[in-house]
């Protein structure tokens, strides 16, 4: 009597587990894109003269490759449990990206429900979560905003952070303990709280075809010599679509104290953008986009300019065709590929036609 008494309460236990992991769900997904093409552009360091032309294979030109999985479990009570890890790398050579990580991207877990999601790991900064949306050139790794500022393609490692939409809102936050774990004591240094430390925030609004949205972020020096200095960025963008086209204007204002060296001298400059898009079919679209950089107390102030054609060869392929113009002044080193990739003082051209594909 007692054996059955036993095997009725293992039974009713285990029909009451399962009916309880029925109500939960779980995913992941493998996700990525591929993006490669061939370049040729003049006035670059690697020719060692003025006027020498170079032509090479590119990985990320309009995307930068990458392989990633997403994951998300069902919690209960409109609560999820999530992760990313995301891997980018050079698809010319197969080597990793963002300094050799292997999921240099994007690495978090964390908690997602009505109220947004909070998250912990190595994750973009509010730059990047928010202007992709306002550079006509969706702040791609080459010919767009990131050449002219890699930190709208920022990332920071051991960040929290909290992103929630509500409705056409849009907010996120986030804190680092130590924003690049790769250099030597560059965060999380005991009893030195302010070193590598990186923290920001953004806001953003859509309503019909007009957006708008705006972000801060500040890091402090990768050294306890470097502590007290500080990089500040605030930038404001917006962008409006009307029938087949889309317009964009957007605005970065920097003052860096000296975090690169103790030798660096203080940093400031303006940073203004604006381009447009039209589709020309729902497979042919053109883009073009003007950057200029206002450095204070300097005259190397640089303009670039971008002209791209993208065609969908299907849903997830397309190809497309890159050119670019800048125009140095003094010793400016900006290039279609970013600071310190032309020549001091040359003006730099180049066109690069690729493929890319996601899946």
């Amino acid at each position: 009597m007692k054996k059955a008494l036993l095997a009725m309460t293992a039974a009713a236990a285990a029909a009451a587990s399962g009916a309880a992991f029925a109500q939960t769900s779980s995913g992941v997904t493998l996700y990525g894109i591929v993006d490669a093409g061939v370049e040729i552009i003049n006035n670059t360091p690697a020719t060692g003269s003025a006027g020498g032309t170079v032509t090479r294979l590119n990985s990320g030109n309009l995307s930068g490759s990458r392989w990633g999985l997403r994951g998300t479990e069902d919690l209960g009570g409109g609560l999820k449990g999530i992760f990313v890890l995301e891997s980018g790398f050079d698809l010319d050579t197969g080597t990793s990206g963002q300094g050799n990580r292997l999921f240099g991207r994007q690495s978090y877990v964390g908690l997602q429900g009505n109220f947004g999601a909070v998250t912990l790991g190595r994750q973009q900064n509010s730059l990047y979560d928010l202007f992709g949306a306002y550079d006509p050139m969706g702040v791609g790794p080459r010919y767009s905003l990131n050449s002219v500022d890699s930190l709208f393609n920022g990332r920071a490692d051991n960040a929290m952070k909290y992103t929630g939409k509500f409705g056409g809102l849009t907010a996120t936050g986030f804190y680092s303990f130590g924003r690049d774990a790769t250099v030597a004591n560059g965060g999380e240094v005991a009893g030195q709280s302010k070193v590598g430390r990186n923290f920001g925030a953004g806001l953003s609004y859509a309503a019909g075809g007009f957006s708008i949205g705006g972000a801060y972020d500040q890091f402090q020096g990768a050294s306890v010599a470097l502590k007290d200095r500080s990089a500040k960025r605030v930038a404001i963008g917006t962008a409006y679509a009307f029938g087949d086209a889309k317009v964009f204007a957007g605005y970065r204002w920097l003052r860096d104290d000296g975090t690169a060296s103790l030798t660096a001298a203080t940093t400031r400059s303006n940073v203004y953008w604006a381009g447009a898009q039209y589709k020309f079919t729902p497979a042919f679209q053109l883009t073009g986009a003007a950057y200029y950089n206002d450095v204070k107390n300097s005259d190397a102030d640089p303009w670039m300019f971008v002209l791209s054609a993208d065609y969908s060869l299907s849903k997830r392929t397309d190809a497309y065709l890159n050119v670019g113009y800048v125009k140095n002044k003094s010793r400016s080193t900006l290039g279609l590929n970013g600071s310190g990739t032309a020549l001091p003082g040359e003006n730099q051209t180049g066109a690069t036609v690729g493929l890319r594909h996601r899946f």
